[in-house]
């Protein structure tokens, strides 16, 4: 008879489990089979809890995040968000979360996994892979925009694919972003430089942008042909005029993108839709669509992030933490 305890992973197992090269790994994967049709995902639905400043005044959100692996064969969901205000206070970091997976062909309940960890690796990963689809050189220089968690995985995570021969960093707190380069040394091959104009990081060949700026930071004068833009955090980071300019629009998922973070504003008022995106990562990643040249292009690039991404390492971090005997079994029926 099947075991029918839920394993319980913590984050310590998790880090111990997966490395780096794993979550690029398991990332390009996941946008293979989100190409292919193999994997089954969602648009994620969000839980406001005052994330922007409305009822119920707690400065935070939840997103339920569902996904099938056919390559894994399994389903999960992540449940995750981040807050401020209280949370803030009590020294805890932003972002939340848990990931609970699923046997599909039974309904039961056969892991429970720490979720914050996860979401923060794969996001810088989703960068990463979205470079392995669309630079053809193995060098690269980064304007990074905020120099928090997901602002040190995405710089890890691009290192792992490629040499990062400069790296610009702009954050609205010069210490800050002064610490962060001192950490960023060890995984970046070139030099690192922390600017007080965010213009000077606009300069580069690819753009990240992941804070929580509720207004524009990169204008749309400033970027020149063959920038690949990043807009990662939950608002708007880049201003709309730069978006309408931009030569190609790129997204992992074409529902969520149009009406979340960098694109939502413009959908919203009917000046975006599905026509103006050019290519999803997973038709990249199974070839079933070419950039091409990227030189004389303005390229905007949005890995809004998916269950899938979460669902996908997770059942690997399970896979092998019953290999190795880790984790904890609980028993949610007894």
């Amino acid at each position: 008879m099947e075991d029918r305890s839920t394993l319980l992973i913590n984050q310590s197992t998790i880090k111990e489990l997966l490395d780096i090269a794993d979550f690029n790994n398991l990332v390009h994967q996941t946008f293979q089979g989100l190409g292919d049709g193999t994997i089954i995902n969602p648009t994620k639905l969000t839980l406001d809890l005052g994330k922007a400043g409305g009822y119920p005044p707690y400065e935070g959100f939840m997103n339920a995040m569902p996904a099938y692996i056919a390559s894994q064969d399994i389903a999960g969901l992540k449940w995750v968000g981040g807050f401020l205000g209280e949370r803030k206070a009590a020294g805890l970091p932003y972002i939340t979360g848990m990931i609970l997976l699923i046997n599909p062909h039974l309904g039961t309940f056969t892991a429970a996994l720490e979720g914050a960890y996860i979401t923060n690796m794969r996001t810088g990963a989703q960068t990463a892979n979205a470079l392995r689809y669309l630079l053809k050189k193995p060098t690269v220089t980064i304007g990074l925009y905020g120099a928090g968690m997901q602002a040190g995985t995405n710089i890890r995570a691009i290192a792992d694919l490629f040499d990062i021969t400069e790296l610009i960093v702009w954050n609205h707190r010069r210490s800050t972003a002064e610490t962060f380069a001192k950490k960023m040394q060890e995984h970046v091959k070139g030099a690192i430089r922390v600017v007080d104009d965010p213009h000077e990081a606009s300069q580069a060949e690819v753009l990240i942008t992941v804070t929580s700026a509720q207004t524009p930071l990169i204008k749309a004068e400033w970027i020149k042909k063959g920038t690949i833009i990043f807009p990662m955090g939950s608002f708007q980071e880049i201003e709309d005029a730069l978006i309408l300019k931009a030569d190609k629009v790129i997204v992992d998922h074409v529902d969520q993108a149009l009406h979340r973070g960098a694109l939502k504003k413009l959908t919203g008022e009917g000046k975006l839709s599905e026509k103006n995106i050019f290519a999803t990562l997973g038709e990249l990643a199974v070839g079933k669509k070419d950039t091409g040249d990227l030189s004389q292009d303005i390229t905007i690039c949005i890995p809004i992030g998916t269950g899938a991404m979460d669902v996908a390492i997770a059942g690997e971090v399970y896979r092998r933490a019953l290999e190795k005997g880790m984790g904890y079994a609980f028993d949610f029926e007894a």
